[in-house]
């Protein structure tokens, strides 16, 4: 435990690992000012907890209390990134960014300058009054990215560019009716526009799309309640961050770049909590696009380090986002002086049935044995333009650990002209509006530490053996176990044929059968990088080449991308990591996957899409002597009486559902 005071009379004790409070936060940012670093035109992106040496608090021994501040110093068009003792009230370094810029920050009042910017430049106007838009004050802007393309107008400035949509009003769905080659360049430090690009007039899509329920039209008559009731309460403890549940432990937090972040992960067997991770948090995402067009061939959003994921966050009492009987988690957020805020309810941690655990029947003693699942659920939503983002984390009863990304939200458009029928690029989605075809692609940097953080890194396949006399039917198959000695051999790709899994191994660590204690990573929906190596998205996003990377633990390794990707030309990240060729037999490493979804939209995705699903799964191999979850109980109720004299009836609620998980409403 670490005392934070800024007096005794103000001592309190906190966990190593728990995020900043808002005290803290602003406490923070006195700091700066007094020590005169937030002089001038200065905006603080974010501050976040510091995380200490990962040795000191598996040790648990005293550390310093620190914050990360990332900030914009406007006047001299740089990104400083500042570590602050709050346990010694004391700025311990103020480091200027050589390469790359902060995230682009979620501060209303810059967003706002910007807009009004862009909505009083003459040539901005010109170009809507050439299509027939004259109401502008409805008009939706939506500032992105503006990558790095080598172009002259990138140098000194932070740069967005801004794309416009037609509304008759706010709410509406502008992205049905977007203001096609109209693209105002503007920077975030100045609040000025620096340019206006018009590729040219195409006609402003006809069609209204709102989707809202009066919009939507009747609604079903014939859907009855389901309701989760828990009359005894949850079966999860919760103390500050840190929650225990069926034999699960671990910590959660909301970083303002990588969103949501699980911390010492581990698992109690035989008396005692056995670890399986340090750190499990996405570390990069990037949407690519693939139309060629003027105005959406530069689209790519790295929706973490430029956007600020976890700025983004919704504030979940505000929807259905979760079943049953729920406990939410807060985040704090800062403005741009270093002001907290607090975003109530970013963190949703639920329970829900999940279908059959275990189950046999047998036919001699005409008994059936069955247990239903269980599982956790830590969620939250992220709005980042017109998509929504959630990320799902899985704890089941068995040791099993999975994440599932939901992607829904409003698909990116693109205006077409009327009567044109051929897109190579694009799926034609209402009349005179195309969807570009994109991909998704999210990198999660997982922190192992099985049983220990001395592992090793296996790739397991499965193949046919010849047929020959050791096979002579040319039924057999064999596993074959390829251990990664070194990073440059730690760039994997899936192999679902050959039903390829990588182990994650503790071999000083045996079980009962001389085994090494193992979890393996199993791939769920994993596409790579469809853009050519040399486009500018590949060189800042090559983590989305391949879909898993293995390199030694380094504290300061956070990004796939880097640190700040942001008008970055590229190479940083993976690849300067695993230059470093370091070992990896008996570390600590961590893994890096790729998830992905490679989207051909379709007309059903219009004008909201139906959630799309990534992901992976984390499931012990070895771990456990035998199933760690016989010992749950059956469920007792009047649906799971016992018909087994009928030798028909599997004495257990009839699972009509075992999909239903994937439910995402609330009371």
């Amino acid at each position: 435990m670490t005392n934070v005071a800024d007096s005794p009379a103000t001592a309190k004790a906190v966990h190593p690992l728990e995020p900043l409070s808002e005290e803290e936060v602003s406490r923070t940012a006195r700091i700066l000012r007094e020590s005169g670093h937030l002089e001038g035109d200065v905006a603080i992106a974010y501050i976040t907890l510091h995380e200490p040496p990962k040795g000191a608090v598996l040790e648990g021994r005293d550390v310093s209390r620190e914050a990360l501040v990332v900030a914009v110093d406007r006047g001299a068009a740089t990104t400083c990134r500042s570590v602050v003792s709050l346990s010694e009230a004391r700025v311990v370094s103020w480091d200027v960014v050589t390469a790359g810029q902060a995230p682009i920050t979620a501060d209303l009042a810059d967003m706002a300058r910007v807009q009004s910017a862009v909505k009083a430049h003459p040539g901005w106007r010109e170009a809507l009054a050439k299509r027939g838009v004259t109401d502008i004050e409805n008009v939706q802007i939506d500032p992105w990215p503006a990558g790095h393309f080598g172009l002259d107008i990138e140098e000194g400035h932070r740069l967005v560019r801004c794309i416009a949509y037609v509304r008759d009003k706010v709410g509406d769905n502008g992205y049905a009716r977007p203001i096609e080659n109209v693209i105002a360049f503007a920077d975030l430090n100045t609040g000025e526009v620096v340019d206006v690009h018009d590729y040219g007039v195409v006609p402003i899509p006809p069609e209204k799309a709102n989707f809202d329920e009066e919009s939507a039209g009747p609604a079903r008559t014939d859907l009855k309640p389901l309701d989760i009731i828990q009359p005894e309460g949850p079966s999860f403890e919760v103390d500050g961050h840190f929650v225990k549940w069926q034999k699960w432990s671990f910590r959660v937090s909301m970083h303002p770049v990588d969103g949501l972040v699980l911390h010492t992960v581990g698992y109690e067997d035989q008396g005692r909590v056995r670890p399986i991770l340090y750190r499990a948090s996405l570390a990069e995402m990037v949407v690519p696009y693939g139309e060629t067009s003027p105005m959406n061939c530069w689209k790519n959003a790295f929706d973490a380090g430029e956007a600020g994921l976890g700025r983004l966050v919704n504030s979940l009492e505000l929807g259905c986002d979760c079943l049953g009987t729920i406990h939410y988690f807060d985040a704090i957020a800062n403005d741009a002086e270093g002001n907290p805020h607090r975003i109530a309810n970013a963190i949703c941690m639920h329970e829900e049935d999940y279908g059959i655990l275990w189950k046999h029947f047998d036919y001699d003693s005409q008994q059936a044995h069955v247990r239903r699942s269980r599982r956790l659920v830590v969620s939250s939503i992220h709005t980042i333009g017109n998509y929504e983002y959630g990320f799902f984390w899985y704890f089941y009863q068995d040791g099993t650990l999975q994440m599932e990304v939901k992607l829904t939200g409003v698909l990116q458009t693109q205006a077409a002209q009327p009567g044109e029928t051929e897109f190579k690029h694009s799926v034609p989605i209402a009349p005179q509006l195309v969807a570009p075809h994109h991909q998704h692609l999210f990198n999660f940097r997982l922190d192992f530490d099985i049983d220990g953080t001395t592992n090793t890194v296996s790739e397991v396949d499965v193949e046919a053996v010849p047929m020959g006399p050791d096979n002579p039917l040319g039924n057999a198959f064999v596993t074959k176990s390829t251990a990664i000695t070194r990073e440059s051999e730690g760039e994997r790709m899936c192999d679902f044929p050959r039903n390829r899994v990588w182990s994650i191994e503790n071999p000083s660590v045996k079980n009962r059968l001389g085994q090494p204690v193992a979890y393996r990573l199993l791939p769920g929906a994993a596409q790579t990088m469809l853009a050519h190596p040399d486009s500018s998205v590949a060189k800042r996003a090559t983590f989305g080449r391949k879909n898993l990377w293995v390199t030694r633990y380094d504290p300061a390794e956070l990004h796939a991308s880097g640190d700040f990707p942001n008008q970055h030309p590229g190479g940083d990240g993976l690849p300067r990591y695993i230059a470093q060729d370091r070992p990896l037999e008996n570390e600590d490493v961590v893994l890096w996957y790729t998830a992905g979804v490679t989207h051909i939209a379709r007309p059903e995705d219009w004008p909201v899409m139906p959630v799309e699903y990534a992901g992976f799964m984390l499931k012990p191999a070895g771990f456990f002597d035998r199933n760690p979850a016989l010992d749950v109980p059956p469920t007792h109720s009047d649906h799971c009486v016992d018909h087994s004299a009928d030798g028909h009836h599997d004495g257990h609620q009839h699972d009509h559902h075992d999909g239903h998980g994937h439910h995402d409403g609330h009371h």
